[in-house]
This record gives C-alpha cells, sequence and structure tokens, in this order.
C-alpha cells in the first residue's frame, strides 16, 4: 500500500508538499522524502513527534540515538511508517534543524494501492515557496494551567507578620548540634 500525505510548515504563508511513500518504509524515509521535497540539504538534525488529533506533540523519535544507554532509544529508522500511521492515527509533526525549527505537519490523508510505474517516494504536489527563515516559535506555557499563578511570589512585611509572637522557630533543640 502507499501512504500519500500532505506535509504543511508551521508559517503564515500556505506552503505544503504532498508526499507518497510505501508503508514499509520507515520514518528515515519520509524524513528524507520531507527534506528533499521542501529543498533542503538534509544535513541538519531531525525528529519526529508522534501527537493526538490536535496536535499536541507526545514522543518524540529522533533521527540519531540521543539516549544515555546506546541503542535503548528507538530511532526512525526503527519504526515503518504503517508501526506508528494508520487511518485511525493519521498525525505526526516533523522537526527538521532544531537551530531554525523548521516545524511541519504532517498527516496521512490517503491509503492506496501502489502504482507499477510510480517510483517512491514521489512528490505529488508541490504548493509557495520556502521563506528564507522559519518562523519564531514561542515556547511559553498557558497560564491558565499555573496552578500557582492565583498567587504572588514575593513575600512582603504582611507575610512575615505570621511569625511574630511564635519562639518555636528560634528553639531549635540538640543545643550542642548547633555549636
Amino acid at each position: 500500500m502507499v501512504y500519500k500525505f500532505r506535509v504543511i510548515l508551521d508559517a503564515e504563508e500556505d506552503i505544503f508538499r504532498d508526499i507518497a511513500i510505501l508503508e514499509d518504509d520507515t520514518l528515515e524515509d519520509l524524513h528524507n522524502a520531507i527534506f528533499n521535497a521542501f529543498g533542503f540539504d538534509g544535513m541538519e538534525v531531525a525528529s519526529f513527534y508522534t501527537c493526538d488529533e490536535t496536535w499536541n506533540q507526545e514522543d518524540e523519535i529522533p533521527l540519531f540515538d540521543t539516549g544515555d544507554v546506546p541503542g535503548e532509544q528507538k530511532i526512525m529508522s526503527d519504526y515503518t511508517l504503517s508501526d506508528i500511521l494508520d487511518k485511525e492515527n493519521t498525525k505526526i509533526i516533523y522537526v527538521y534543524d532544531f537551530i531554525n525549527m523548521w516545524t511541519f505537519l504532517v498527516e496521512l490523508a490517503a491509503v492506496e494501492e501502489q502504482s507499477a510505474t510510480a517510483i517512491y517516494p514521489e512528490t505529488l504536489f508541490s504548493h509557495g515557496e520556502m521563506p528564507d527563515e522559519a518562523i519564531e516559535k514561542n515556547f511559553e506555557a498557558d497560564m491558565h494551567d499555573d496552578i500557582y499563578g492565583e498567587f504572588e511570589d514575593d513575600l512582603d512585611e504582611d507575610d512575615l507578620d505570621m511569625f511574630e509572637g511564635d519562639d518555636s522557630f528560634e528553639d531549635f533543640g540538640f543545643e550542642e548540634n548547633w555549636n
């Protein structure tokens, strides 16, 4: 079977490529197809990230093993596309070049029969020109998730009043340990 992906650059302009690739190819093969389709040289580090239906990033699948124990971490070449993606799980995030953070939303658009005349992977359609620079990413947490957001971080004189009249803070016990 052939997986047909729409790979969308996370940018203000509509920039995407449609790529056809065999379901038994690896994530590394998809990585190669993406950087070729978008005109990158392939010399930078990249990772895929599994995600949910609303593109919330989950587990990283790197190009190279970056773990503490060599061989323990699974990498792109360890996964076939059909291991990660199917008709129910259609989305994955791709990040190329961790300095510039080129970020792509990759969605499985169709699963079709293989064409006898096609050579895979294949760029089926190209829309939009790549910008000179990636858009700047803003990595700020949402404040609504901050359980401490309603509290002040700084102490003031009123905060210190709670210790007045309580001498228990001066008696640490075991005086011989404090000499």
